[in-house]
């Protein structure tokens, strides 16, 4: 078959400059066995070389007027985008040579996008057979890929080591390709294995491991690899290391694969800020931390993590680390239905209810928005399109939102399995007052609709739900496709629901998550420690997804209470659970520790005096504080971005706020009342680093500051005020070690 477009005799280039086609290229024959086919052939060499890539012609409205689709997941669009486009000035069957397809990629004519195939490349020499033998496409009778696989089999690698890897198709008609050239690599640790645009991998010098992606037409395959230590360690060495239950032990093989070995424990002290901080968001008062230091008994640490989680501390921490993930603007949603929701949250965790009840009460949620908070999720993602997106990443840890519009270019799934997944929220309908922002002040009612259908974008086929994994069975009228949704998600035979959850908290409590980021759990990206992923899920599941069991079995690690302080082996792991990462305080943490410090209260608007930064319902109540420690912005949607990073702006904020500057300073204050006091100087510093630090100063640090006081005409008062602002200005203060 020989287009229309081989008709023309001229040949338009996008910079609008014209190119003269030259004779026919006598030294291209269209192959007699084997015509190149568009999908088959010529897509692929387009996604390995960029051309579909989003930073090229695949971004939305592509590049200089020539767009594809993102990585060639629209085949029908990319063949017309370039053989009936722009009146077929990009291809030209009489002379291959001479098509802007080609003169561009060679970089025979100016482009953006530099030189990404070479004249004397098999590439180039399909794309010209394309050309010149017709511009062909599949037919029902062509062989489908089936298959991409990797060789050579996974094995160890050694730093600096180099490696070729080799990808196969595979074909419904039994046949095979070598496809190396076609594939597009990633590498999720380029400081451990980098990848090249041939396949070739070369190991650096920081032990880890790595996973490399090939992406060959919509299929992916996966390589993994580790590269440990040079220098063994010896087996006796993990065999001899303290382990309190099955986290450590598979915690411990991992390290030893890597012949890495961990820190020291942390002391007492670390270990009570730690966990004060990590269970319920606020430090130790000075005497909490002299009972727990001059306590001798063995079992102090577990006693410790029982009476931690029974403190109503720990329903306000945990109820706003979730309002993160599900608080909607209040600004389009109302803020009636923001406390709602707030509310509602909070209740789950004073009862401690189960994750997978949580879970259920939410994507199940019925009523109004004045009465059944769960329902605000409806209320702000009001398209099954939008909620799909939020619950999948949520609750399953797939990122789901790129099959929206084309083929998940990291993982299997489709705009099929999209919108089929999001078919189960077609039926949720709404009474009342819609949004009207930035006021959306009235009550709305959601509830299950007798109809909702979701069609699929391009083929507008009806599609009944579906989830990702499994079979659903069919719904009649009478049932909530929710309800099946929820029966499946939270099922025990779900691959992702359990491991997204305890992912996400040990992340919380351990700086990084198993798999980071926290919910992104995919092939290309996988877990840090997979056993121990697993294991965690199943111990999650066989305690009744009882979110404080899970936590007091990670507290009760030995890996946990590990100390930060790097060793000669572990200095750069930052995945391995080898030490204890350091994590900066939480806004509403921060605040609230300044708050017990000073022993000066913040006051808050929308909350009764007294009121802590923890009891916060909603991002609207100013807070200079707040906002500079990384609160999410409540005017982006969702509001629920949160910045761990530290940056200049906090830096100069605690050492400068006249908020700070006045707490210090006022009468009535911490640093008065101690001033004021008849306690030694010794006894100044003691409560100052219990207060700030939960620990008693070193000798040499008592000794420099009590000498400090001792100095004539010192002002005492002064003095400690300068002291505690030291204090609360140090690294030790504002991380969680």
């Amino acid at each position: 078959m020989v287009l229309s477009t081989g008709l023309n005799l001229r040949c338009f280039a996008e910079d609008a400059s014209i190119v003269e086609p030259a004779a026919a290229d006598s030294s291209i024959v269209a192959p007699s066995f084997l015509t190149p086919k568009f999908e088959l052939d010529i897509q692929p060499i387009l996604t390995a070389r960029g051309c579909n890539a989003g930073a090229c012609h695949g971004k939305a409205r592509g590049q200089n007027g020539f767009a594809l689709s993102l990585l060639g997941f629209d085949s029908d669009m990319d063949f017309e985008a370039i053989v009936t486009g722009s009146r077929g000035r990009r291809v030209v069957p009489t002379s291959p040579a001479t098509s802007l397809l080609l003169m561009k990629a060679t970089g025979k004519l100016p482009h953006g996008g530099g030189v990404r195939i070479e004249e004397s490349s098999d590439e180039y020499r399909q794309l010209s057979q394309w050309i010149l033998s017709g511009l062909a496409r599949t037919s029902p009778t062509d062989p489908v890929l089936k298959t991409v696989e990797i060789s050579p089999a996974p094995y160890t690698m050694a730093a600096g080591q180099a490696e070729s890897l080799h990808v196969t198709a595979t074909y419904s008609d039994g046949s095979q390709r070598d496809v190396t050239n076609t594939c597009a690599y990633q590498s999720n640790e380029p400081a451990v294995v980098a990848v090249a645009v041939d396949g070739t991998l070369r190991a650096g010098d920081l032990p880890g491991e790595a996973t490399i992606m090939a992406r060959y037409m919509g299929m992916i395959s996966t390589w993994s690899t580790a590269v440990p230590r040079p220098n063994p360690v010896p087996a006796s060495f993990y065999e001899q290391l303290p382990r309190s239950n099955f986290i450590d032990e598979l915690v411990y093989q991992k390290l030893a694969a890597l012949n890495i070995e961990p820190s020291p424990p942390a002391s007492d002290a670390q270990y009570l800020r730690r966990v004060y901080l990590d269970a319920i968001g606020r430090l130790p008062t000075p005497n909490e931390t002299r009972l727990f230091l001059g306590d001798e008994a063995a079992d102090k640490r577990a006693r410790l993590v029982d009476a931690l989680l029974d403190r109503p501390e720990y329903a306000d921490f945990w109820s706003n680390k979730w309002a993160d993930l599900l608080r909607p603007n209040p600004y389009r949603v109302g803020i009636k239905a923001t406390l709602s929701l707030d509310g509602w949250i909070r209740n789950a965790f004073r009862k401690n209810v189960p994750y997978d009840q949580f879970v259920t009460g939410l994507v199940t949620a019925q009523g109004s928005t004045w009465r059944n908070g769960a329902v605000t999720i409806f209320r702000d993602r009001r398209e099954p399109e939008e909620i799909v997106t939020m619950v999948s990443q949520l609750f399953l840890g797939v990122r789901l939102e790129c099959a929206k519009c084309h083929q998940h270019p990291f993982e299997v799934y489709s705009q099929r399995d999209f919108y089929s997944l999001a078919a189960y929220f077609g039926r949720v309908g709404y009474k009342g007052t819609g949004l009207s922002p930035p006021i959306s002040g009235g009550e709305e009612i959601i509830h299950l609709k007798k109809k909702g259908e979701i069609r699929h974008p391009l083929t507008k086929e009806v599609l009944r739900p579906k989830p990702l994994t499994g079979t659903s069975p069919e719904l009649t009228d009478e049932q909530d496709p929710r309800a099946a949704f929820a029966s499946w998600l939270t099922a025990a035979d779900n691959p992702y629901f359990a491991r997204i959850a305890v992912n996400r908290i040990w992340a919380d409590l351990m700086g990084i998550g198993i798999v980071d980021p926290v919910d992104d759990l995919r092939a290309t990206n996988p877990p840090s420690n997979p056993e121990l992923l697993d294991a965690l899920a199943e111990y999650y599941r066989s305690v009744g997804y009882d979110s404080k069991k899970l936590l007091k079995a990670i507290f009760a690690s030995q890996v946990y209470s590990l100390s930060s302080s790097p060793n000669s082996t572990n200095a750069g792991d930052y995945r391995n659970f080898s030490r204890h990462y350091r994590k900066r305080l939480r806004a509403e943490v921060l605040a609230d520790a300044l708050a017990d410090i000073t022993e000066k209260q913040d006051t808050f608007a929308a909350l009764p005096p007294g009121s802590r930064a923890m009891e916060l319902w909603t991002h609207r109540v100013e807070s200079e504080m707040l906002d500079t420690f990384g609160r999410p912005d409540a005017n982006q949607d969702p509001p629920c971005e949160r910045i761990p990073e530290a940056t200049m702006t906090q830096a100069l904020h605690l050492m400068n706020s006249p908020v700070i500057q006045g707490r210090l300073a006022a009468d009535g204050g911490r640093a008065h009342n101690l001033a004021q006091s008849p306690l030694t100087t010794a006894a100044i510093i003691d409560d100052l680093y219990l207060a700030t630090f939960s620990r008693f100063p070193t000798a040499s640090e008592a000794s420099v500051l009590v000498a400090e006081f001792e100095k004539p005409g010192a002002d005492r008062r002064r003095l400690t005020e300068d002291v505690l602002w030291s204090l609360l200005n140090s690294a030790e203060f504002l991380y969680i070690d």
